[in-house]
């Protein structure tokens, strides 16, 4: 297994995208019990929505997030956003929390350390990968992990640059981590925050559909040492599983009839178009844009670990919701709403997959 990995890293080399190796409390402690862990290896992802730090840096768009302007970001709003994410990661674990989160929308190092060290999530084994992206705004993608169910072998960004005819500016990079899980298989993973679509859809979708296609490339890689690779791609892609950049730059599969091992698929196409989900409302129309992408391999029940389309998930629960005033049923409740303050949690709701131990196949070597 670590041989492969190896292998992965040095092929993305010779492909000029080479690898670089209280009441809190008591809710935690009941959540986060060794004795009650289930089979599953479950990986979710989550948009936090402005995990900023209150410290202004001179080297990032960040001043509306700070104490004294803007958004009059204070120390104490900022720990209240802390523990709400901390809340939102241990709901989502259920008995126990997740052993891979995937996060975007967080400023730097520092915000994550104060997630895992002054939260209940202190007393986890959760480990942290990330790196500072060229985003103007300063906002990164990361990984939390749990060390006791994710051997790391190797992690990297993938830089994105923007070629002459789409124009300028900078973005989140992508994040690659490959490791072994508890579950006796190796597992690929991509954390994405793809260009917005400020400035019009139409407009702005030839940077995303550039993303897709670097991020396809990568994959490609693997395939092509593995075809029959662990992989999940997970982020906030700023488009629908039906979009462009999905359907043609990734050619990430919204048929699940005939599955073929090196192929991705996008099991967020099944949670919006079969199951009528979202993880975020735009105006009164909820859609996916926060996405799980699997590898073929993972759908094939064939290797070591397999997951399925009912083990995909949107994290819709009442506590992350409120009544929309504006328009029909229920929206996300926010931490602001324009710029004042709310005291909610993000505008994007959590997705997560549960992988499984295909116990036959390990018993059999």
């Amino acid at each position: 297994m670590k041989n492969l990995c190896l292998l992965i890293v040095l092929s993305f080399v010779f492909l000029l995208i080479g690898c670089k190796s209280t009441k809190d409390t008591d809710q935690v402690r009941k959540t986060y019990n060794p004795e009650n862990v289930n089979s599953d290896f479950r990986i979710m992802f989550y948009n936090v929505e402005n995990l900023f730090d209150t410290e202004n840096d001179p080297y990032k768009n960040d001043d509306e997030f700070t104490p004294d302007t803007g958004r009059y970001w204070t120390k104490t709003r900022y720990n209240e956003k802390l523990r709400n994410i901390y809340k939102v990661i241990v709901a989502v674990g259920g008995w126990d929390l997740p052993q891979i989160v995937g996060l975007s929308e967080v400023e730097n190092l520092k915000v994550l350390k104060d997630l895992i060290n002054y939260t209940p999530l202190y007393k986890s084994d959760y480990k942290i990968i990330h790196y500072d992206s060229p985003d103007a705004r300063g906002i990164d993608v990361a990984l939390l992990y749990r060390e006791n169910y994710f051997s790391v072998i190797s992690h990297k960004p993938i830089p994105v640059v923007w070629p002459k005819h789409i124009g300028t500016g900078t973005t989140r990079d992508i994040l690659y981590v490959c490791g072994v899980t508890n579950l006796e298989d190796t597992l690929h993973v991509f954390v994405n925050h793809w260009p917005s679509r400020w400035g019009g859809q139409i407009e702005t979708e030839e940077k995303r559909m550039h993303v897709a296609k670097l991020l396809k490339h990568s994959t490609d890689s693997i395939f092509k040492i593995n075809k029959k690779a662990n992989i999940v791609v997970m982020g906030d892609l700023n488009d629908h599983p039906t979009d462009r950049s999905l359907t043609e730059s990734l050619q990430a599969q919204t048929n699940f009839d005939k599955i073929k091992s090196n192929k991705l698929y996008n099991l967020s196409y099944y949670l919006q178009v079969e199951k009528k989900l979202g993880t975020h409302k735009h105006q009164d129309q909820w859609g996916i844009i926060d996405q799980i992408i699997v590898s073929g391999a993972l759908l094939s029940g064939e290797g070591k670990i397999y997951t399925t389309l009912d083990d995909a998930h949107v994290f819709n629960e009442d506590f992350l919701l409120e009544t929309d005033q504006k328009f029909t049923g229920k929206k996300v409740k926010r931490t602001y709403i324009g710029f004042k303050y709310h005291g909610g949690y993000s505008d994007h709701l959590p997705t997560y997959v549960d992988l499984k131990q295909n116990k036959d196949k390990v018993a059999s070597e």
